[in-house]
């Protein structure tokens, strides 16, 4: 009796284990997700040149977003940040997000700069079909044009015009010098299964939309908030 009592015990802690880590791995998501709510905001209403970031937001296919992304040393050393990527489908609705990792060699961040909240407006249906692949660099690409709205604001304004991604990064409210060229964008799809349940590609999530997460819901708002056309 008391070995079939430690038997049913042990299936049930190796139950709530099996449970328990999943919920872990989306509650590391839903962390992300909520950071990129409120770096959306951050970035569209601190400082000066908001109307210009708006602006790009209401006519962008789709919107990358990093709330923290690192510079590792001085000049010279490792980047990295975790981003989400959101789409707009023809009716102005927002997807739910889709998981990707930014890395390089080095991020370019301006001397003395440690941290940046990043948004890439991706303007046009072919970088959006680039992004989704599984590792894209930034900036490799010859027949797409990026620009880069960070401390020289009014330059890179004009700049921005026709571009296929336009880059707008903060740095503690102000704007900040930022040089992603080299940068690899790569999509994270064992993050998607954590948060969504089962298995997504950045297709069904972005585009099609077959993918939802409730959590996601106040991402969506601030973008239609901001974003609508």
């Amino acid at each position: 009796m008391f070995r079939l009592t430690c038997l049913r015990l042990a299936g049930l802690l190796l139950g709530a284990a099996m449970l328990a880590s999943p919920a872990v791995a989306q509650q590391a998501q839903q962390t992300l997700v909520d950071r990129a709510t409120l770096a959306v905001q951050e970035v569209l209403t601190t400082g000066e040149g908001n109307a210009d970031s708006i602006g790009w937001l209401k006519r962008a296919r789709a919107v990358i977003i990093c709330p923290r992304v690192f510079r590792a040393s001085f000049i010279f050393g490792g980047e990295g940040g975790a981003c989400v990527l959101v789409a707009r489908d023809g009716g102005g609705s927002w997807s739910s997000p889709a998981f990707y990792g930014l890395g390089s060699g080095s991020v370019g961040l301006q001397i003395g700069m440690q941290e940046a909240t990043v948004m890439m407006m991706i303007m046009t249906d072919r970088a959006l079909q680039a992004v989704m692949t599984n590792q894209f660099t930034l900036g490799a690409d010859v027949s797409m044009t990026m620009a880069t709205v960070g401390a020289g604001l009014q330059g890179g304004t004009t700049s921005a015009a026709g571009a296929d991604i336009v880059t707008v990064a903060r740095s503690r409210g102000l704007f900040a010098g930022l040089s992603l060229a080299g940068s690899v964008l790569t999509h994270r799809p064992q993050e998607a299964e954590a948060y969504y349940g089962r298995p997504f590609s950045a297709q069904q999530i972005v585009v099609r939309m077959e993918a939802h997460n409730p959590g996601a819901d106040p991402l969506r708002a601030m973008l239609m908030r901001f974003g609508t056309p």
